[in-house]
C-alpha cells in the first residue's frame, strides 16, 4: 500500500477511519517555521464532521496533537509526527455489512488485494484518512505563505447545475462552500431534502492558486499538472481532473484556443526581452510576462507559467445511503443491504480544505525540487 506523498516535502499517512488514531509523519520539513498546534487545528477544523445540518452527525472533535519535530516552537528540520485520535466510534452500525460488498464502495477492491478488510466505516479506504492530507497541508500553506501564495477552493457545481456568481469573502461564511451566494439558500435546502429521506448528491469543487511564481514543475514524467491530476485523484471519492478551460479548449479550433503572451499593465516598461533577461527568473517571477487569457490555467508544458493557477475536481455522491439497495456478499449470493451510520449527503464542502491541503504539498514540493535543482548558484 503506498501510504507516502511527495518528493522532498514528503508525508506518510497512517490510520483507520475506527482505529485508535489517524496520523502523519512529515520528512524534510524546513526548520526554524514558526508551528504550533493552533496552526494545523485551524484547517483541521474546516474538514472536521458533524459541522453544519450538511454533513454526517459524527461528532470527531479531530484534536491534533504534535509529537515530535518541533521544539520551542519552531521546526526543528527532523520528522515531524502529528496525531489525531479518534474518540466517537460506533463500530456496532457496520456489523450488518461485514460480509457484504457495499456499492460503489472501496470493500471489493480492498477485499479482491487483501483478502481481508476492515468494514467498520471502510477502515483506510474512508476519507478520514483524510486528516494526514489536511495536517501536512496546513503546514504547507504556513510555508507557501512565506512567498505570498494563497490557496483556496469553493463548490462550483452541485449536481447539474454550475455556479456563476462568484464572492470569494462567501465561501467559508456557508455550510456549502459555494461562492455564489444567491443560489446558497436554494441549494442548502436540496442537500437537506436528500439527507431527511436518504440519498446523496455529487458535485465540482474549484481550486485557484493566486501568486504562483513561474517555473515550477518537472518535465517530462513530472509536469505540474500532472502531478496536481495524481494528488487530486488519490483523493477519495474524486472522478475526474480538468486544469484550466478543461474540456472547452479542447473542443476549439487552434486559433481559438491560443493565448498570446503579454506584458502585464504593472509593467513600469513594456518592450521587448532580450533572450539573456527571459533567463533570469526575477523577471520571469516578477508576473509581468503571462498569458492573456490564461486558458491553460497557469501551467504550459508541464511549467507554471506565473498566470494563477485553476482547476475542477470531479466529486461522486456520498455511497453510503440509508436507501435499500441490492448487493454481494462474499459467498456470492445477491441481497438486500441497508447501510446504518453517519454519512454526509453531499461531501464537496468538506472536501475543499482536503483539495486544498494536496495542492499545498503538490506546490510546496515543486518550490523545493526548483530551489534543488535550479538555483544552487
Amino acid at each position: 500500500m503506498q501510504n507516502s506523498f511527495g518528493n522532498i516535502f514528503r508525508i506518510t499517512s497512517f490510520g483507520e477511519s475506527h482505529g485508535k488514531a489517524l496520523g502523519v509523519v512529515i520528512d524534510n520539513c524546513p526548520p526554524n517555521i514558526e508551528l504550533c498546534e493552533e496552526d494545523i487545528q485551524r484547517e483541521l477544523d474546516r474538514r472536521k464532521p458533524g459541522q453544519s445540518s450538511v454533513s454526517t452527525p459524527r461528532k470527531e472533535g479531530d484534536k491534533c496533537e504534535i509529537l515530535s519535530g518541533v521544539f520551542e516552537g519552531k521546526t526543528t528540520g527532523t520528522s515531524l509526527a502529528v496525531v489525531v485520535f479518534n474518540i466517537n466510534q460506533k463500530s456496532k452500525d457496520y456489523s450488518n455489512i461485514k460480509d457484504i460488498f457495499r456499492p460503489s464502495h472501496a470493500d471489493f477492491g480492498y477485499f479482491s488485494k487483501y483478502g481481508i478488510r476492515d468494514y467498520r466505516g471502510g477502515g483506510r479506504s474512508s476519507a478520514r484518512e483524510t486528516i494526514a492530507r489536511v495536517i501536512g497541508g496546513a503546514i504547507a500553506k504556513k510555508i507557501l505563505a512565506k512567498f505570498g501564495i494563497d490557496i483556496f477552493g469553493f463548490v462550483k457545481a452541485i449536481g447539474e447545475t454550475k455556479f456563476e456568481n462568484f464572492d470569494k469573502e462567501f465561501i467559508e461564511k456557508n455550510s456549502l462552500r459555494m461562492a455564489d451566494e444567491a443560489k446558497f439558500p436554494e441549494f442548502l435546502k436540496k442537500v437537506e431534502k436528500l439527507k431527511e429521506v436518504g440519498d446523496s448528491i455529487g458535485g465540482v469543487v474549484e481550486v485557484r492558486v493566486e501568486n504562483v511564481m513561474a517555473g515550477l514543475g518537472n518535465p517530462v514524467f513530472g509536469k505540474l499538472e500532472a502531478q496536481l491530476a495524481g494528488a487530486m485523484m488519490s483523493i477519495p471519492a474524486t472522478k475526474y481532473f480538468e486544469m484550466g478551460e478543461g474540456i472547452e479548449i479542447c473542443q476549439q479550433k487552434g486559433s481559438e484556443a491560443n493565448d498570446k503572451f503579454i506584458i502585464t499593465k504593472n509593467s513600469e516598461n513594456s518592450r521587448d526581452f532580450e533572450e539573456s533577461e527571459l533567463k533570469n527568473s526575477n523577471l520571469v517571477n516578477s508576473g509581468k510576462i503571462v498569458s492573456e487569457r490564461n486558458v491553460n490555467g497557469g501551467i504550459l508544458g508541464g511549467i507554471s507559467t506565473g498566470n494563477d493557477l485553476y482547476f475542477r475536481v470531479g466529486i461522486k455522491p456520498t455511497s453510503s445511503i440509508s436507501i435499500s439497495q441490492q448487493s454481494v456478499n462474499k459467498k456470492g449470493e445477491v441481497v438486500d443491504l441497508q447501510v446504518f451510520g453517519r454519512h454526509d449527503p453531499i461531501l464537496v464542502a468538506r472536501a475543499v480544505p482536503v483539495l486544498e491541503s494536496m495542492t499545498a504539498l503538490v506546490l510546496l514540493d515543486a518550490i523545493m525540487m526548483q530551489k534543488a535543482q535550479c538555483e544552487l548558484f
